[in-house]
């Protein structure tokens, strides 16, 4: 067998792969990330409100006209008559117009948390699930600049 034979393959499979450093390859940097703390300037609760319907019995009394009888002593008298009444034994009938309403009641509850904080001289505001404290734990995450690539969102060049 002649030389070129046996250098043929060799040759080609050379050509085929060619270099290394002219393959396109891209190196991806990996983030260079720590966690530190920021100190808590502010803390403010940012509220949902809600409201709530629940239905009640009213009742329409005419009220007895008051006397001149109406002392201390019928006032106690009245209030055992209540008492007295409440445990199933009625003393009296009374009339009375009842009917139920819609009553709407509105309740607050904090949902979130806006804080404001400083790191390193920069002051930051952050929307947070919980209250910090005084004490923010940060990321803090450094990656370079590449020439030509687009920035993140919400960053400025």
């Amino acid at each position: 067998m002649s030389r070129i034979a046996l250098l043929l393959p060799s040759l080609l499979l050379a050509i085929a792969t060619g270099p290394a450093w002219a393959q396109d390859t891209t190196v991806l940097q990996v983030e260079n990330v720590r966690f530190d703390y920021a100190q808590v300037l502010r803390v403010s609760p940012v509220y949902q409100t809600l409201t709530a319907t629940r239905m009640e019995e009213q009742c329409d009394q005419s009220p007895r006209p008051r006397s001149e009888d109406d002392s201390r002593l019928s006032r106690v008298v009245g209030v055992v008559r209540e008492a007295l009444s409440r445990d199933g034994q009625p003393l009296e009938e009374s009339v009375a117009n009842c009917r139920s309403v819609p009553v709407e009641r509105q309740f607050r509850r904090p949902i979130a948390y806006d804080v404001d904080y400083v790191y390193k001289g920069g002051k930051y505001r952050s929307r947070l699930p919980e209250d910090p404290g005084n004490r923010l734990r940060i990321r803090v995450a450094i990656t370079p600049a590449v020439a030509g690539a687009r920035a993140p969102l919400g960053t400025t060049d």
